[in-house]
């Protein structure tokens, strides 16, 4: 019965949406021509209360499309190093990359009675927009994401905190922030998600959400 309360309560949440929170390290700032290096999600559930939470990690190392360019300023950045022995035994092509990380997606939003993600992240147009380019590449035609709708938890933590930097919004959010292990798409995900169900889950603490809904339920009626 709790399971069914929780599921019903995330499809209602975000209009059929299940919130994916995604983090992608590339080899620069251009979309159709850097490369896309890292790319890590985390899909996200709801206890019988409404709280959200973080669920399960997905993480791979991309081996870089043919003719990407990689500027070594964006692995400086980063730290990745292309050369790695360990790397290099484990990155997989972007296209199946992305498979992987979109099978269990799928079955999130199954799971949780919704009808599509929508992706999270921190300055997300930027990942959004090296997402959509990859899925284009790859000829995906059933990408689970919306296409342009997205929660940037910058602005979000911004308003909420005052705070767009991701490690100081962490910390204003009372959420540990390891500087020497950030820009890993993996720790960086897995940060943002904590920041993202904090937020959502204060708004609905103060009585936004119940309230917003309340709000909605006169309208109607009247």
């Amino acid at each position: 019965m709790s399971e069914a309360i929780a599921r019903d309560l995330m499809a209602q949440r975000f209009r059929s949406y299940l919130p994916v929170v995604i983090d992608l390290e590339t080899g620069g700032f251009n979309a159709a021509g850097d490369a896309l290096l890292e790319i890590a999600a985390v899909t996200l559930t709801m206890d019988p209360d409404g709280n959200l939470l973080p669920d399960a990690t997905y993480a791979h190392h991309i081996r870089p499309f043919e003719g990407a360019n990689v500027e070594q300023a964006a692995l400086d950045f980063t730290g990745i190093r292309l050369d790695d022995p360990l790397r290099q035994q484990v990155a997989l092509g972007e296209c199946e990359a992305l498979g992987n990380i979109f099978r269990p997606v799928r079955k999130a939003i199954k799971a949780h009675g919704c009808t599509r993600a929508v992706l999270v992240g921190h300055n997300a147009a930027f990942d959004h927009g090296f997402l959509n380019a990859a899925v284009n590449r790859c000829g995906i035609k059933r990408n689970p994401f919306h296409p342009f709708s997205s929660f940037d938890t910058a602005s979000l933590a911004g308003l909420v905190y005052g705070q767009t930097v991701l490690a100081r919004a962490c910390r204003a959010a009372g959420i540990a922030f390891d500087n020497e292990a950030a820009h890993s798409a993996r720790y960086d995900t897995e940060r943002t998600a904590e920041l993202f169900c904090a937020m959502v889950n204060r708004y609905k603490d103060l009585g936004g959400w119940r309230l917003a809904q309340q709000e909605q339920g006169m309208d109607q009626a009247d």
